[in-house]
């Protein structure tokens, strides 16, 4: 599922004159989306990215997949489950990361995992619940894939910290809404909060940049 740029920034104005000056000051939408061949490369790279820094984690990520060598950039399931634990912690891995990686390709090898097929006919509540099973993928994780691999439209992610700050910024002079209080207001955006979201992660850039 794709999402219209123009229809989804024109809503946004509509609904929520506050969100119309932030996407006025941040300037048009420009949400890229993470080419993966499969649903196991996409989430083993998502849970590499879990709470590093991008040059950080792209490094450990690029690491990893030099440890095998056939598969070019693509990492498989296959290729993790025959690894040693000594390559896959010298490429960087944490203990936990090598721990949830593991569990990640046992479920894509016994198939416990949709494929990216499978996942873009299913509803975004029902990949959070299957991907959820797997140790190391929480609710943000799917989220993540849902926005960035599957281009869905409608997903807030209310435990994401840059969202709420994004919003804190925009919206409350610094001070954090709680989860529950971010999906309430939320709905005025529906059914692109994915969008508004990326624009809350961009006033955080902003915010920066005015320093």
């Amino acid at each position: 599922m794709g999402i219209d740029t123009a229809l989804a920034v024109a809503h946004l104005r509509d609904a929520d004159p506050i969100l119309a000056r932030l996407i006025d000051a941040v300037g048009p939408l420009d949400l890229q989306l993470t080419a993966a061949p499969t649903t196991f490369a996409a989430l083993a790279r998502a849970t590499v990215f879990q709470q590093l820094h991008g040059r950080a984690a792209n490094a450990i990520f690029t690491r990893l997949c030099v440890l095998f060598p056939g598969s070019g950039a693509t990492l498989r399931a296959g290729d993790i489950l025959s690894a040693s634990d000594e390559d896959l912690l010298g490429a960087g891995l944490s203990r936990a990361k090598l721990l949830a990686i593991r569990d990640l390709a046992r479920h894509a090898a016994d198939h416990a995992i949709p494929t990216l097929a499978e996942a873009r006919s299913m509803a975004d509540e029902a990949i959070v619940e299957q991907l959820s099973r797997v140790r190391g993928i929480g609710r943000w994780t799917s989220e993540m894939f849902l926005i960035f691999t599957l281009g869905r439209p409608d997903v807030l992610p209310v435990g994401d910290l840059g969202v709420r700050k994004g919003f804190a910024l925009t919206y409350r002079q610094g001070e954090m809404p709680s989860q529950r209080e971010l999906l309430d207001y939320g709905e005025r955006w529906r059914p692109y909060r994915s969008v508004a979201s990326w624009y809350l992660w961009r006033a955080l850039e902003l915010e920066k940049e005015s320093r």
